[in-house]
């Protein structure tokens, strides 16, 4: 171990050994709140952030529970890919005019919230928009900054990329005033927005694969474990003293099974196995498990990953498990279809998705949409929890309905895409809450609104099912539910890009106009409200037309939200699902070629 200032060595190995003896009785991590891989995780503590030399760097030290044998590539002939995009005719030149228009319009609320950024947070994790403050939430590397680098890119916006590029040289990955590195948000985040950077300007620039590999080497730390299942929230300081580290027995889903994609790039563009071993670990080990656990096909949301099991009763594909299912096509997409692996999984993932968590709700208008709910054991009645992470699934449905030639699905895919639409349009602010709940039909393929099911269901929602109708008016006039809606736990909107990137994947797919009329009124709505002096601010309450404004603004606003915007008003080219995968943050790596 290498410190700074040789002074500060036994003052430090104190603190860390108190600080360890202290918190060992918790698993890593189980004293911060999860929300799900886009949900910060607290802010450091006030005052000034220590002085570089004062802190401990991460150096590698010899490996406790080194690989003997590394897993490689897939090295078997690809198999055909079925296109993904719909064959797009040319347009007429009125059509451009308007549609240029509107993108010209996400792109300037980029630069709006790209300046307050640039001016009053460059080189922190985010801008705090209200007060033009700044927080360190991702381990204070610039995460907004990082997080766009690609998003500069596709907008054109080259001299604020070079920009960008010089300001990358002062981020140091090897230290950081956290406690823990979260392993899943510093790759998806960090190591995803260096790659996909890279790849979308060809290589031309060498630093960022660079970075990309000081991100990937330090993290890679997180995986020296017994049997090599990464500390999803690493113990940093412990590595880089030479103590030993072990997973979690509380590992939340998302963050052990979403590593696979940024891994596997890297070993494409370094040739170094060591990264596609650690994430194939992985997946062997929920291959495995897919089968055997209470309800096959599906993992539930905490595993022991000290010792692989998954005995947690809950199921859904929402916050803390989406990813993991959302990386199962793409992760078939990045591996040019070389095994089979994956096809497997998320046959037997969608088999059961269908069977145990969608479920129709009731609409005033009829509309024949999709929820995924949640359910905590096999044959247990589905909650009928809408929530705004879980609109990735439309999306990611609509993909493998491509990929894997499942082209039934691709209905399902609508109507789960077309959920989150409704669930827009039906807020007096045209959001989206982060949770909600609705009224499921009785049957998917019969399902005429009817006012008495709807109020029996807030009742029973709201533990008062023998108060009658009298009750239910109360409950829908105090908390202002729209027909359908039975409960809205959580009304905020976190400036969240689930529900457009579905919009956008399932227009690419099949072309239809109508995806982006949806996609300008979410736009329209979005902006009007979480617009402020600096950036954009998430809103506490998607009910209120007059919402306050929270002082939050996550880097995959940038990242995520407003270039989903941006691609389903550009030209079908332009980062295509034909040449391009994109990461749970919107990071596009390039598909190898089926002759490399």
């Amino acid at each position: 171990m290498l410190f700074a200032r040789r002074s500060y060595f036994l003052p430090t190995f104190i603190l860390v050994f108190l600080t360890y003896v202290l918190f060992s009785s918790l698993p890593p991590g189980a004293d911060i709140a999860y929300f799900d891989h886009h949900a910060g995780f607290g802010s450091p503590p006030p005052g000034p952030p220590p002085r570089p030399g004062d802190r401990i760097h991460y150096r590698k030290q010899a490996e406790q529970h080194p690989v003997t044998e590394y897993i490689p590539l897939p090295s078997t002939a690809p198999s055909p890919i079925p296109r993904i995009q719909h064959d797009f005719p040319a347009e007429s030149m009125f059509a451009r005019w308007r549609r240029v228009k509107k993108q010209n319009a996400v792109k300037n609320a980029f630069k709006h919230a790209w300046k307050g950024y640039k001016k009053h947070a460059w080189l922190r994790d985010e801008l705090s928009p209200l007060s033009a403050e700044y927080r360190e939430t991702f381990g204070g590397w610039a995460a907004t900054l990082v997080d766009s680098l690609d998003t500069l890119v596709i907008m054109g916006l080259m001299d604020e990329f070079e920009d960008a590029l010089e300001a990358i040289e002062y981020i140091d990955f090897s230290t950081t005033s956290a406690t823990q590195i979260n392993v899943f948000e510093t790759n998806i985040r960090y190591l995803g927005g260096f790659l996909g950077a890279y790849d979308l300007t060809d290589g031309k620039y060498p630093i960022l694969l660079k970075k990309a590999i000081e991100v990937a080497d330090m993290i890679y730390g997180a995986f020296d474990t017994r049997n090599r299942m990464p500390q999803s929230r690493w113990e940093w300081t412990r590595s880089a003293l030479g103590m030993g580290i072990q997973p979690s027995r509380n590992t939340i889903l998302a963050e052990l099974g979403s590593l696979n994609m940024e891994f596997t790039r890297m070993t494409q563009l370094t040739n170094d196995p060591k990264y596609f071993d650690a994430i194939q670990r992985i997946t062997d080990e929920l291959e495995t498990a897919q089968t055997r656990t209470s309800i096959p096909g599906l993992w539930p949301l905490m595993v022991d990953a000290h010792d692989m099991e998954f005995n947690d009763p809950r199921y859904t594909v929402g916050g803390m498990a989406d990813s993991t299912y959302e990386y199962l096509p793409k992760e078939h997409l990045m591996l040019g279809a070389r095994t089979n692996q994956y096809r497997r999984m998320y046959d037997a993932a969608m088999s059961s998705i269908k069977k145990h968590l969608l479920f129709r709700a009731m609409t005033d208008d009829g509309k024949d949409i999709l929820f995924p709910g949640n359910i905590r054991a096999k044959g247990a009645t589905i909650e009928p929890q809408a929530e705004h992470l879980k609109c990735f699934l439309g999306g990611t449905v609509g993909i493998g309905a491509k990929v894997f030639d499942r082209p039934e699905e691709l209905s399902v895919a609508r109507k789960l895409t077309d959920g989150c639409i409704w669930a827009y349009d039906i807020m007096p602010t045209g959001i989206m809450p982060e949770i909600l709940y609705v009224s499921p039909c009785k049957k998917q393929d019969d399902c005429e609104w009817d006012d008495d099911k709807w109020h029996k269901d807030i009742l029973r929602r709201f533990s008062k099912y023998s108060q009658g109708e009298e009750a239910a008016q109360s409950i829908i006039k105090d908390n202002r539910l729209p027909p359908g809606v039975i409960d809205i736990p959580d009304s905020k909107y976190m400036l969240r890009p689930e529900a457009i990137e579905s919009v956008f994947i399932m227009y690419r797919i099949t072309g239809d106009k109508e995806l982006q009329d949806a996609a300008w009124r979410m736009f329209r709505s979005i902006d009007k409200i979480t617009h402020t002096r600096y950036a954009h601010a998430a809103i506490r309450d998607v009910r209120d037309t007059h919402s306050d404004q929270l002082d939050y603004m996550e880097s995959f606003w940038l990242a995520e939200t407003l270039k989903y915007f941006y691609l389903i008003f550009s030209e079908p080219d332009v980062v295509s699902l034909d040449e391009y995968v994109l990461n749970t943050e919107a990071h596009p790596f390039k598909r190898p070629l089926e002759s490399s």
